[in-house]
This record gives C-alpha cells, structure tokens and sequence, in this order.
C-alpha cells in the first residue's frame, strides 16, 4: 500500500460532493427517482446484477422500455440452477430485487446504461437467499448493531493486481501450460522490440519508480478517475512492488456492505479500463514465479455514535481493549477465517513461509509478517484501526469482510487476548523462539478443514447459515482443490521424468 497519511472518518462527516455518483439529493436513491433518472439519463438499457458465491458478478440487461419500478417489489426472475453456489436443477427459479440505492450509469457501454445490484429471493417461500454473499453482508451489519457493541463497522481492502498484455493458459490431457508476458516485465529487458527502450522494473523494484520506468501511470488514473465516476471514492493509485505492472488503487473506507459493492465496481472498472488498452488484468493471488504476489490488507474498525471504538490513547500503538479483543477473535478463528479471506489454492503460493508473506498469527504495529498490524501512518483518533494482511483479491469482499467482522466480535463477546505484540523481525528470531510463533495453515484444503471446525462463530445471528458453509466446503473441494490433485504440474516433468 502506499505510505500515505490515510485519515480515517465517519462516512457522516463526508461533503455531500464526495456521495454517491447517482445520489442527486446527498441521500438514498429512491425506487421513484431511479424511474425518473433513467428518463432524464435517456438510459436505453437497464442491467441488473448479482454476486455468485464465489465472488464474481453475474447479468442480465432489461430493455429500459420494458423496465417498470414493479421490478423493485416484484423482483425479475433468473434461473438459479445456472449459478455457482446457488440452486439445484428441481429448484431453479430465483428472484432479483434491484437495490435502488446502488443506481449508477455504466461508462463503458455503447447504449446508455443503467446499472443496479440486486439481493437474491426465493420466489416460493418470499424468502432472503441465504446464499446471497450481498444478503449475508447485511445480516452481518444488523447483527452488529443487535450486540449493542458498535452501529457500524468500516473495511478499507487494497486489493493489489497485474496488468499484463498477453496471458495463455490450456490443460488437457496430454499438456498443461501457462503463458504470460507484460512489456514491463524484466524478464523481457533483452528482448528485440524495435526498439527496446529498457525501462522495465527490475525483480521486486517496482514500488514508486516515476515513468518511464512506470509505464502505467496513465491507465491507473484512468482507472482512479472511472472508479469515482461510477461513485467509489478512491485515496490513491500506484505502481506496485512486482515488475510486470503489479499495481494497487486505494478506495476509501465504507461500511460494510458498502464496501462489498465498491469491491465489485472496482474489478469491473479495472479490467474494463485494461480492455480498453488492449491490456488485461488478473487479481490472482500469485500469478509470477519468484515476484510478489498480490494481496488484499483489509483495514477495519468498529464505530458507535460517531466514535471509533478503536482508540485508546496511551496503550500500545493506540489500542483499546475491544480492539485487542477484536483481534484476539481474528487471530483466533484465522485458519477458519482463510477459507473465506484466501480461498483458492493459488492463494497458498502467495502465504509460503520466509517470503515476508503474512502468515505469523501475531498483532504489530510495524511488522508487515504479521497477521495483523497496526498502521501508524497518523496517530489519531479517527485513523486509529486494525489491518487484517492475510486476505488477497480472489475473495468475495461481501463474506471475507462478514467472516472477520463475526471472528472480531467473537473476540470482544468472549474478551479474547492475542498473543504477542511483536515488533521484532521475525527472521532473525532464534529458531526456537520462531516455533513459537503460529502459522496460517499452508494450504487451501487445511484452512477448508478448519472451517468445517470452526464455524459457530459465523452462525450467530443466522448471518452465515450452515447450508452456506456447507455448500462453500464442497465446491471449494471439489471444483478447486481436487481439481488441482487430479492434474500433473508442469514443475513436476522438471523433477520427475527421468526417475
């Protein structure tokens, strides 16, 4: 991330410029006025969206002339059957409820178009879809406030990622390969061109270089400028340390479900932007042998009547107890929380031990080891927060940021200490004195064991449902992890051919 002065406050002290891009009144958009906007707007199309469990947005696009406010009480149906995550072929038939405060004009279509996010019903019984990832986000703020602890909790993620110029990738059952190539990458300094500039950042030298060594310095602001376009506030954007245009955007903080939205806008935006270039972008955790991988810090705190709960002057870096005890839950439920935070196998090329990835289950105020550290970029009151290093990109914001939130308040209702701080670095403890620090399991099928383990946590306020966990452990093991098993690594011919 960049090491900038990010003052965190409440949305509420926000100016009314800095709302949301369709909120023409500073509040709430309103079934009415999203009707009158698409006639002012002259949209022609009306695409509604959805999240599937894994994470990825899912459409379809309704003829603004067809389009009637009926749709925010009466739903538009879809086949759930289709969906990753959702319902059986016997049960298909779903429901979408436009949400109409999510109302934004879509800049990269040729037809005026009208975008909004919808939650997810049962059409025979009028019930919420439990496995909606947008309606487990709001369960969570409600159970929040029903605990009496805080009103609100806000998540800041810096999602990082790669913009790349050609990626390939094929399996089948004689070949399994993976091609990827970026004009920035170093690995093409030698490379005939015609000509060759030499302007590309060397292994783990990319943070900050001023262009030309940064060749897209232009397309983040792109990127930055579309994003608050659409209504996401964003603080910052930069090259990251990865050569190969690894590169991070910072958005504002928000609450929680909030954020789950940004989160989605934010993918679109960046890989629309790429297209744009005839470039394209990748939030895989690890997609570079040797180079780093991209990870997801998710800052977050807890706020009640406008004050950041938080803070404690005087105690170490700030900290109140409620939050060491919210902490002490993340630390706690950490190998459960992966299976939501770091959910693919690929995630677990990233947390390899001895790489300064952050797999120590410890809390500091410097050490970026650490699963949890304490940024100390302002001291006060309103900056004052928790950031949670483990998570990466390929997570669903809506359950990864639900997850931590139900592990943090865990911790606070069972005043769960954590261990540590621990402000040395790691790699020059004594082996001894390292044993005993706790690691983040180092696989995607371990941290999926632990969430069958330890999940109770997450079922408080009916927030996660068992069906969710249970469906969440069987795809992940079978569409991923036994995916993985059955095929052959290209690494391995290296290793093995000739035994």
């Amino acid at each position: 991330m960049a090491k900038a002065n990010k003052t965190r406050q409440p949305a509420k002290q926000r100016t009314a410029g800095k709302r949301r891009a369709m909120d023409s009144e500073g509040g709430p958009m309103k079934a009415a006025e999203v009707m009158a906007l698409i006639k002012e707007k002259g949209v022609q199309a009306v695409d509604v969206r959805f999240v599937d469990l894994p994470g990825l947005w899912q459409h379809f696009t309704v003829s603004a002339k067809e389009f009637s406010a009926a749709a925010f009480e009466e739903g538009l149906g879809f086949d759930g059957s289709s969906i990753r995550g959702f319902q059986e072929i016997q049960e298909s038939d779903m429901l979408l409820m436009p949400d109409p405060e999510t109302a934004f004009l879509d800049p990269f279509t040729t037809a005026q178009t009208l975008v909004l996010i919808c939650n997810v019903k049962d059409p025979v019984t009028g019930e919420w879809y439990t496995r909606d990832p947008r309606r487990i986000a709001m369960k969570a703020e409600s159970y929040l406030k029903s605990t009496g602890v805080a009103d609100t909790a806000y998540f800041g993620p810096e999602a990082e990622f790669y913009i790349f110029d050609d990626v390939r990738f094929a399996q089948s059952y004689n070949h399994g390969y993976y091609y990827i190539d970026s004009a920035e990458g170093f690995w093409n300094s030698g490379r005939e061109e015609k000509p060759n500039l030499g302007y590309k950042p060397r292994y783990k030298e990319g943070y900050f270089p001023v262009p030309p060594m940064d060749q897209l310095q232009d397309i983040r602001t792109e990127m930055m400028l579309t994003l608050e376009q659409v209504g996401v506030q964003v603080e910052v954007q930069h090259h990251e340390v990865g050569t190969a245009g690894q590169a991070e955007i910072d958005m504002r903080f928000d609450s929680l479900l909030k954020m789950g939205d940004n989160l989605l806008k934010y993918k679109y935006v960046i890989k629309q932007v790429a297209r744009r270039h005839n470039k394209t972008v990748t939030f895989m955790p690890k997609p570079i042998f040797q180079d780093n991988g991209s990870g997801m810090h998710v800052h977050q705190s807890l706020w009640k009547a406008n004050k950041n709960l938080f803070f404690e002057r005087g105690k170490y870096a700030d900290l109140s107890t409620t939050a060491l005890h919210y902490i002490g839950g993340v630390l706690k439920h950490a190998s459960a929380l992966l299976a939501f935070c770091a959910p693919t196998t690929n995630s677990y090329r990233r947390l390899v031990p001895g790489y300064e990835a952050p797999i120590n289950l410890i809390y500091s105020q410097r050490n970026r080891s650490a699963a949890v550290r304490i940024p100390l970029y302002s001291r006060s009151e309103k900056s004052k927060r928790v950031e949670v290093r483990f998570p990466d990109p390929a997570a669903n914001g809506y359950l990864a940021c639900s997850a931590m939130l139900m592990a943090g308040l865990d911790g606070i209702a069972n005043k769960i200490t954590p261990p540590g701080p621990l402000d040395k670095d790691l790699y020059d403890l004594s082996p001894e004195d390292l044993a005993k620090v706790a690691k983040t399991p180092g696989s995607l099928d371990e941290v999926l064991d632990a969430l069958e383990q330890d999940h109770a946590f997450l079922l408080k306020g009916d927030v996660f449902t068992r069906d969710v966990i249970d469906v969440w452990l069987n795809y992940k093991r079978l569409k991923e992890v036994d995916a993985i098993r059955l095929r052959p690594h290209p690494w391995e011919f290296a290793l093995y051919f000739d035994i």
